[in-house]
């Protein structure tokens, strides 16, 4: 079956970026997703349409300079045009500049993936955004819902509830649940690397390093691990950034329980999943957590806020418990009941693993997304 040519748009940060983080981490597994279906998936633009809202003008500058990258594109792909434009995360602060004008122009269809609606953004710093963003949502042929809590807010944007298609968040699930399998050798040589006691609990914690809502979780891990010092845990914060050095500084009375890694590649983390007895994160208004995913897929439960769409990867009382964001007793309460019962650990953790195998894995999604993208081209959807 021949495959279409497919435009691929993420505003907010491109999958070419030299940062890493899990935005630009999905954008890659969606562009290889729809790889996976046969298409040709090319690059449309690396334009950064973010805007933090302080800084007046912006918005109207990155609007112009979208208007100069569609019109740039629209040459270039005069003679050559794709079948389709998709493009990755959506909303006020990050709009689509671009998508939308060449759609229209060429004639072809436009489809988003993880698109938010915030009507409290109708008028401030983003009224401009907002309302770009609301046009593009009204404008998709359809959109693809990674997190179901954004769900509510974009359904009434759309004229047929069925343009609304879900789809959990995913990734290639086997290099974790292989890692899982040699947990003794990696635990063992972990242990020898970083000066750890094979004999107390591991607690992992990964996030970038930035100010802001990275950050906020770092501080209120910190806050409620300082209730548990009771017990003996170590903690192996992975990540690295421009905050570093403040987030470093938030442990510093936790003396040798606390061991910073650094950024890690994606094999290296995966041993650290496999390796460690409990994922412990905030998660202070975080989309997902692809690290979150990471760690289930690898058979490692999780304590995590109970946040945007979160409760779509980790299942509350079955792969790990979930507490109000900001409770920092609830958290340190829930880490202390799994720390206290390695049997139920080891259920989640059993409970994790299938999870993301059966529900989270990167066949369906690819099989999901070449459904929708072949019959939104052919006429067929919804």
């Amino acid at each position: 079956m021949t495959g279409l040519r497919i435009a691929f748009y993420a505003p907010l940060k491109a999958p070419t970026h030299p940062v890493p983080s899990g935005d630009r981490r999905v954008a890659r597994l969606l562009m290889a997703a729809l790889a996976a279906g046969g298409h040709e998936v090319r690059l449309a633009s690396t334009l950064r349409s973010w805007d933090d809202g302080t800084r007046p003008g912006r918005p109207e500058r990155l609007a112009a300079l979208g208007r100069r990258c569609a019109d740039r594109l629209l040459r270039r792909w005069r003679d050559d045009p794709p079948d389709l434009w998709f493009t990755y995360h959506l909303y006020h602060k990050a709009p689509d500049w671009i998508g939308p004008a060449v759609c229209d122009r060429l004639g072809i269809a436009y489809v988003v993936a993880e698109a938010s609606h915030a009507p409290k953004r109708v008028t401030g710093p983003w009224a401009a955004g907002h309302a770009a963003a609301a046009a593009a949502i009204r404008r998709a042929a359809g959109v693809v819902n990674l997190a179901s809590h954004d769900a509510e807010a974009v359904l009434p944007l759309l004229d047929d509830p069925r343009r609304l298609v879900p789809l959990r968040p995913f990734l290639d699930t086997a290099p974790f649940a292989s890692a899982s399998s040699e947990r003794g050798t990696y635990r063992a040589a972990l242990a020898s690397s970083y000066g750890l006691p094979a004999d107390e609990a591991w607690l992992l914690a990964v996030g970038m390093m930035r100010e802001g809502d990275k950050r906020r979780s770092f501080e209120a891990l910190a806050r409620a691990l300082a209730r548990l010092t009771d017990l003996p845990w170590r903690l192996l914060a992975v990540g690295d950034g421009p905050a570093r050095a403040a987030v470093a500084g938030l442990y510093d009375g936790f003396g040798d329980r606390v061991r910073f890694t650094g950024a890690l590649a994606p094999d290296r983390l995966a041993e650290l999943y496999a390796a460690a007895d409990l994922m412990v994160w905030p998660a202070v208004n975080e989309a997902y957590g692809m690290a979150l995913l990471e760690a289930q897929a690898a058979g490692l439960p999780a304590v995590a806020g109970r946040t945007g769409g979160v409760p779509d990867v980790v299942r509350d009382r079955e792969t790990g418990v979930l507490v109000p964001v900001d409770d920092d007793a609830a958290f340190a309460a829930a880490v202390r009941s799994l720390l206290d019962d390695p049997a139920r650990r080891c259920r989640m953790g059993d409970a994790a693993r299938c999870t993301a195998a059966t529900e989270h894995g990167f066949a369906t999604a690819a099989a999901t997304l070449d459904d929708l993208v072949r019959r939104i081209h052919a006429g067929a959807f919804p």
